[in-house]
């Protein structure tokens, strides 16, 4: 048996559209631990810019999928480009480097590329990363393929 509640044509689609308008979005907090690369230590912590600076950076250097503690999202697909054709690698990366940046919230857009290669398997890339906020920064880096 099936019960019946009442009328569906009394159903009112516009009370969804209410309950919408009582939420507000936040954005998390982007506070982390900030990196010295260079030193391989942890310096204090960093927000807002400083740390999409750093998140930029460290998913640039982190291959996908190796490392079981990211999720399938976190890092940037470079392995599987060695061997392969300079030319095919160069505009790959640029391909590649957008779709693992843009995976995080807070970054809208990455522009303005710039690829050298400066060894046999050695890319120099420069680009421009813009956030959900509207900031921009450069960032140059040398990529291993």
């Amino acid at each position: 048996m099936i019960p019946n509640n009442g009328d569906y044509e009394d159903f009112d689609d516009e009370s969804d559209d209410d309950l919408s308008e009582d939420f507000e979005m936040e954005t998390e907090p982007s506070l982390t631990y900030a990196m010295n690369l260079d030193r391989g230590i942890f310096t204090g912590r960093v927000d807002d810019i400083e740390a999409i600076m750093q998140a930029v950076t460290k998913i640039i250097s982190t291959e996908r999928y190796e490392h079981e503690i990211y999720s399938w999202d976190y890092g940037i697909e470079l392995a599987d480009l060695r061997g392969q054709s300079m030319p095919y690698v160069m505009s790959e990366v640029k391909r590649r480097i957008t779709e693992a940046l843009t995976a995080d919230d807070r970054i809208e857009s990455v522009e303005d590329f710039e690829i050298k290669r400066i060894d046999k398997n050695k890319l120099h890339i420069k680009f421009t990363t813009v956030t959900a906020q509207g900031d921009e920064f450069k960032t140059e880096s040398e990529v291993g393929v």
